[in-house]
């Protein structure tokens, strides 16, 4: 069992990278496109708490997204604070890899069942709260 959660972690990342390559997008910038989608303009601090994503990491992706026209940024009240949202391009590019996702999440859900994939939804859901509300003291 060692390793197991990171073995299927990087197992699923190669399944999303692979069926969305060929819309130019890696997972992660679908998630953070569908994050944006459904939040509308947040700051770049929330969106890394909604992704329980690091910052260096988000700071990297969210370069690459800019430079790609997919993401529009505004400073907010605080100089330092940056206020994101889905630029047009960034719509359009959610809009063309989104049936890409759903296929991989539908054909998922079939092979694994949909009792089976609920109970991994919820638990998925349960650990990530419990990781990321009590972080080090596990």
């Amino acid at each position: 069992m060692c390793g197991s959660f990171r073995r299927t972690s990087r197992a699923l990342t190669q399944l999303y990278e692979s069926a969305l390559r060929p819309v130019g997008l890696r997972a992660t910038q679908f998630t953070i496109l569908q994050a944006l989608s459904l939040a509308g303009e947040v700051t770049q601090t929330q969106l890394g708490e909604m992704l329980a994503m690091d910052s260096t990491t988000l700071t990297r992706t969210l370069q690459i997204m800019s430079r790609e026209g997919w993401i529009a940024e505004r400073r907010g009240e605080d100089r330092r604070e940056r206020r994101l949202r889905l630029a047009k391009a960034g719509e359009k590019q959610f809009n063309r890899a989104l049936p890409v996702w759903e296929k991989v999440q539908s054909r998922l859900r079939h092979q694994v069942g949909e009792q089976a994939w609920k109970n991994l939804l919820q638990l998925t859901h349960r650990v990530t709260n419990l990781i990321t509300t009590q972080g080090d003291s596990l």
